[in-house]
């Protein structure tokens, strides 16, 4: 399994990972090391390459290059590239060796809002698949949005394995901040995100404290943000939390946040895992009512949802989930239903429909 992150929060990839490995496969996850990557444990064996370069082109040309020779050296039956950023040596190792490729699209690559204003990298990418999606034979994705945009563009089947969390039972509460409620953002701190609307908003939340768990690329930004508010004593930054602690903390909140700018359609298509982490955790949401999104918060009745990105307005809703809380008495139903327990029957049939 080849991924351009550093796997200590890719959950999703972990997930894979562990339900190949709780099916004998014999796994070997391979990603990056950063200077500030956490520690790794898992039951499968996990690598991470330090490469020299770790921003622009010349990252993404050493990370392919050092997994295609690697791919070259070692045995293997399977390889699941992660994004399109992997798939050229997953693509050439697998064609070279006569193996079976897997691929798993998270997100609508080309469309990421980080290649908004970068329309050279961003055709180099949309060349990358349109060279290789017409030849793949097995594919997934994380919701039918882009499953459909794929097929319409290079009339290809994909998959969808949703990201969604394990199930648990209801947890201990790690955080307290009462007499104020917890308004939750949980995820990499990207352009994108909504955030900057939060903070603004924060001075008209009453009684109410916003915590930040994730590092990402405008962290130091966000923070400097809430400097100039004086928002210090109301706006907390966690970093990086691990993966088997974060449901303790998700489970703290009053109210979780999921707001995105329309900055690409992969955000417009984006089903992030953290609607699915909120149902777990009994946490109504406020979300961005693109496609994907409202189907469900809507539809299953898990929060309210926006298209504003006023800061008087996103005060006025979260205003509102705090002081009347919507019933969650149906969570726990949901939390059967949406859990990878389910999702990943639909991966292990897709990995034994490539064998056959």
């Amino acid at each position: 399994m080849l991924v351009s992150s550093d796997l200590a929060t890719d959950q999703r990839v972990l997930k894979v990972a562990n339900t190949c490995h709780n099916h004998n496969y014999e796994v070997h996850l391979v990603g990056r090391l950063l200077p500030f990557s956490a520690a790794v444990q898992q039951p499968f064996q996990c690598e991470r390459k330090k490469l020299k370069f770790n921003q622009s082109f010349l990252f993404y040309a050493e990370m392919n290059i050092r997994f295609f020779w690697m791919l070259l050296r070692h045995k293997f039956d399977i390889v699941i590239a992660n994004d399109t950023d992997t798939l050229p040596a997953a693509w050439l190792a697998s064609t070279l060796k006569r193996k079976i490729l897997l691929f798993d699209a998270h997100e609508l690559f080309p469309e990421v809002p980080e290649l908004e204003n970068r329309p050279r990298v961003k055709a180099f990418w949309e060349s990358v698949e349109n060279f290789i999606f017409p030849m793949l034979k097995n594919a997934y994705t994380v919701c039918d949005s882009i499953a459909q945009y794929y097929q319409q563009k290079y009339n290809i089947k994909m998959q969808v394995v949703r990201n969604m969390p394990y199930f648990r039972e209801p947890h201990e509460k790690l955080l307290n901040y009462s007499p104020d409620r917890i308004i939750l953002y949980q995820g990499a701190l990207n352009t994108g995100r909504g955030l900057e609307w939060v903070i603004d908003a924060m001075p008209m939340v009453s009684q109410a404290v916003l915590v930040i768990i994730g590092d990402g690329d405008i962290r130091k930004q966000l923070e400097e943000r809430v400097r100039e508010a004086g928002l210090t004593a109301r706006v907390y930054f966690m970093g990086r939390i691990s993966g088997t602690d974060l449901f303790r903390y998700t489970s703290s909140a009053d109210v979780g946040l999921c707001l995105l700018e329309k900055r690409g359609l992969s955000y417009y298509y984006a089903l992030p895992n953290r609607i699915f982490d909120l149902i777990q955790s009994g946490v109504p949401v406020l979300a961005t009512g693109f496609p994907e999104i409202r189907n469900i918060v809507q539809k299953y009745r898990t929060g309210l949802l926006t298209q504003s990105t006023e800061p008087r307005e996103i005060a006025g809703l979260l205003n509102r989930l705090l002081d009347k809380p919507l019933p969650v008495s149906h969570f726990p139903e949901l939390a059967t239903q949406f859990c990878w327990e389910n999702e990943e029957k639909v991966l292990l049939q897709i990995i034994q429909n490539a064998k056959k």
